[in-house]
């Protein structure tokens, strides 16, 4: 089977190096007026409307100039939970800070508790229509973590969850253990129970998995993460941590030295912790829709950029502090309190994300590219930063297959 998308505007972002960095970042290598033609869920042909010797059985979308550019690639969410936090949200209108709740037991651990008495197939439900939704919304390769379990059974247990709807999702799913989320005040000698025993369960039955730790005050200290992800590294784990959201602690450092393939929020990062990352190789990546639900903070991504930061851009989806998943506000977003430019937020979004993630099959639109792919409402997508709210998407391509389409 074969497709061709006659007469788009392309964003093709095939043009340097991966990951974008510094002015390269605004480069969407954009062909006005192309043709991009599919088979066996392959990109064939990238090229000036018309493209010629295309098949005559070859299905075809007449896009009429409006935005063909890759799918969506959302590198940080924790779409797997159960319950919901209506009451803590109540709680934070009436002044409660984040940290406040969770230093009460709340927060985190309130969900930990409802995916604790969920079974694994009610969660692998659960994700699955939020999966269905985030796709139609043009995602099209999503990771999600563990992370609510907070015990060997139940991370165990969510991470088969998510792998169960892995398997049938009409995008790409990828796994994170995030062992270290937040403390669980009834176990004794947490830190070590995570190290000695739930690490290595999970290392015996998803070797090679992202190994994820939340560094803030009420959850995991510095010295706590290291010990983790250096355990994870020693196992050949890729390495990943949250930091700097409320407080900085000195985790970017650590997480440079550690050679961890990212360092996600960074809203409360010093202008020389950022500074420090952009030089590294690892990612920076940020999530304002946090800022959007939670507080008004965001992370200041203009000077990280213009020092030449590997720069990503997530939704976080989670019940807690980033209630949807949506990338197009994600972007809309990152414009207005990030200091993001609009080219400079898709490709965070796209050809960035996808490296982190080592999927260098995607995020471009170029021959021998996976046909990940999203048409769009409109003709220019600046529009994907201006609007908000609504979905900009006609049409989600995966492979051949159209797995989504409004008009």
């Amino acid at each position: 089977m074969s497709l061709l998308i006659r007469n788009a505007r392309v964003l093709t972002l095939a043009n340097g190096d991966r990951p974008r960095r510094g002015k390269a970042l605004s480069d969407l290598g954009v062909l006005p007026e192309a043709d991009v033609y599919i088979a066996d869920g392959v990109i064939r042909q990238v090229g000036p409307s018309p493209l010629l010797n295309i098949p005559d059985d070859a299905r075809v979308i007449v896009a009429e100039g409006r935005v063909l550019m890759p799918g969506f690639v959302d590198c940080h969410t924790h779409a797997c939970w159960a319950g919901d936090r209506l009451d803590e949200w109540e709680q934070r209108l009436g002044g409660a800070s984040y940290l406040d709740i969770l230093a009460a037991g709340g927060g985190i651990m309130s969900t930990v508790l409802a995916v604790r008495k969920s079974t694994q197939g009610r969660l692998s439900l659960l994700l699955r229509t939020r999966l269905e939704e985030l796709f139609a919304n043009g995602t099209t390769t999503v990771e999600v973590k563990s992370g609510y379990g907070l015990s060997t059974r139940e991370e165990l247990k969510m991470l088969r969850a998510i792998a169960d709807s892995a398997a049938d999702a009409p995008g790409e799913v990828i796994l994170t253990a995030l062992l270290g989320h937040a403390m669980d005040p009834t176990a004794s000698r947490f830190v070590d129970g995570v190290i000695n025993e739930t690490l290595p369960a999970v290392h015996a039955e998803f070797p090679g998995i992202a190994i994820d730790a939340f560094c803030e005050q009420s959850a995991w200290m510095p010295g706590d993460c290291v010990r983790l992800l250096e355990s994870a590294g020693e196992l050949g784990h890729p390495i990943r941590v949250h930091a700097d959201q409320f407080n900085s602690l000195g985790m970017v450092r650590h997480a440079v030295r550690l050679r961890a393939v990212s360092v996600d929020h960074l809203e409360a990062s010093t202008p020389e912790d950022l500074a420090h990352l952009a030089a590294s190789d690892t990612f920076g990546v940020i999530l304002p829709i946090c800022g959007l639900h939670l507080d008004g903070r965001f992370a200041r991504a203009r000077g990280f950029i213009d020092a030449g930061g590997a720069i990503a851009v997530a939704s976080n989806m989670n019940p807690g502090s980033a209630p949807g998943g949506s990338m197009p506000l994600a972007i809309a977003a990152a414009v207005r309190h990030s200091g993001l430019t609009p080219a400079e937020a898709i490709a965070a979004t796209t050809v960035n994300p996808a490296t982190l993630l080592g999927l260098r099959d995607r995020g471009t639109i170029a021959v021998g590219q996976r046909a990940d792919l999203i048409l769009l409402k409109h003709r220019d997508e600046r529009q994907l930063a201006y609007e908000l709210g609504g979905n900009p998407v006609d049409a989600v391509i995966r492979g051949d297959r159209i797995v989504s389409r409004i008009f």
